[in-house]
């Protein structure tokens, strides 16, 4: 390759002529605030209103608190924002969303706390001039996990979020989901074969709608959904495993047989068993071993109709 002579580069300023940039042209139209239009704001009957309107894929660190370790940690947050409009608004301000995000963390991480969380839903609505508002936020929750031998320590991590719509006159509904990884084991193949039986990572996924009592500060919604679903699995997924572990792992996995439907009736038992979940979902996906597809069950249940 030809080396390029440097002296005989343009300068800066010509390299972008070259590329396409041109001078600005004339500015006409005003720049102070007070002086430009507002068609967000333009009040006409425009047809229809709308459910939810704002921003989704916003990033932002924030700060997550746990009854086990790590107990506080610092992770990043997925928002979305949203609220409904009447059909004679023609739109909503969305830079009121970032800016409330920025004046409730101050350049630290969002306080992910569900009370924290309402206050915001309810100041957002005011700050809209909305009946109604909702923040949905997602964010990878790291745990501790140790060898079931060894002792030895890890980090795991699971999915999760939490979901708060606030309604003027409703008032609250708070909705948390986690999803985290587990082994089953299957039973056809351990009652089938002579030596052995195909297991299988499982993705357990749990969305939870809370009581209006639920107490975040004497109950950790993580910990709980993440027990209903590993406790029930035929086994743990560990991020450190010595030989000890893997042969307490895998022998635990041999003795406790799961199909999907198993699973997703076992940890629907679980969860039907928490005072302060009034309605859930759970999905169980077997990424199978041995087959091409992958297995898959859910239950919905709403204890309400039990009444």
């Amino acid at each position: 390759m030809k080396d390029i002579n440097t002296n005989q580069l343009p300068n800066k300023a010509d390299r972008h002529k070259l590329f396409g940039s041109v001078e600005p042209g004339e500015k006409t139209k005003p720049t102070e605030k007070e002086k430009m239009p507002d068609l967000q704001n333009t009040k006409k009957d425009f047809l229809f209103d709308i459910d939810h309107v704002g921003i989704a894929n916003v990033k932002h660190p924030v700060q997550v608190e746990s009854q086990i370790s790590s107990a506080s940690q610092t992770t990043i947050g997925t928002f979305e924002m949203t609220s409904s409009i009447k059909k004679n608004h023609k739109g909503t301000n969305m830079s009121r969303f970032t800016e409330m995000i920025q004046e409730s963390s101050n350049n630290s991480p969002f306080p992910l706390t569900i009370s924290s969380l309402k206050a915001f839903t309810k100041k957002m609505a005011e700050r809209l001039e909305q009946d109604d508002n909702q923040i949905t936020i997602h964010f990878p929750w790291f745990f501790e996990r140790r060898g079931p031998a060894s002792d030895m320590p890890g980090m795991n991590h699971a999915e999760a979020s939490i979901k708060i719509n606030f309604d003027r006159h409703a008032g609250y509904q708070i909705t948390v989901s986690l999803e985290g990884t587990v082994t089953t084991l299957c039973p056809c193949s351990k009652e089938i074969s002579e030596y052995s039986a195909h297991n299988q990572r499982g993705i357990v996924k749990i969305t939870a709608e809370l009581a209006g009592n639920f107490d975040e500060e004497v109950i950790d919604w993580k910990q709980a959904l993440l027990e209903a679903a590993e406790s029930n699995a035929s086994a743990r997924v560990h991020p450190v495993l010595k030989r000890p572990d893997e042969k307490m792992v895998t022998e635990q996995a041999y003795e406790n047989p799961r199909f999907v439907e198993d699973m997703v009736r076992l940890v629907a038992a679980d969860l039907y068993e928490m005072p302060f979940v009034n309605k859930f979902t759970v999905t169980c996906q077997n990424e199978e071993s041995i087959h091409l597809h992958d297995a898959i069950a859910s239950i919905t249940y709403d204890k309400a109709l039990d009444h």
